[in-house]
């Protein structure tokens, strides 16, 4: 990957609608060439997909909770059934398997705080493996996900 991927890849994070023909003249290229260059780093996962931004609260999910798995069964097989239902619940927007304690951070975003405890009562509690849940409230999101930084010089 060189710069000028790096640079497609700065301004695609930021406008991932922009046209091809405004990529290309960003990053110094006709557009022919940028848009294989684009193609090729979708073709070899370098990007993973084109998204919109939505307002949670705007789509009915404003009450957002960081909920911390412990478990008490780490064998294979647990933790592949685990990751596997909470990966198909709708109001999990994030998951991570993490290093050390707890075992996982997962993100939810629900109506509110009686949709929480219903998902928290009938679904997370349940899920396989899990000896502690503990769930902090989000206050103020300071900073969302943003872009990567794809500058190789920094």
């Amino acid at each position: 990957m060189d710069q000028i991927d790096r640079d497609i890849l700065f301004h695609l994070q930021r406008d991932g609608r922009m046209t091809n023909a405004d990529l290309a003249a960003r990053v110094g290229l006709s557009p022919s060439p940028c848009l294989r260059r684009v193609r090729q780093l979708e073709a070899s996962g370098v990007i993973t997909g084109y998204h919109a931004s939505v307002d949670p609260s705007r789509v009915g999910r404003g009450f957002q909770a960081v909920v911390h798995a412990d478990m008490a069964v780490a064998d294979r097989a647990t933790i592949e059934e685990f990751d596997r239902q909470v990966a198909a619940l709708e109001e999990v927007t994030e998951c991570h398997r993490m290093f050390g304690d707890p075992g996982y951070l997962i993100r939810v975003a629900v109506a509110d705080v009686a949709a929480y405890e219903q998902l928290y009562m009938n679904r997370l509690a349940g899920l396989p493996g899990v000896a502690k849940l503990t769930t902090q409230l989000t206050m103020k999101t300071v900073k969302a996900p943003g872009p990567l930084p794809v500058d190789d010089r920094l």
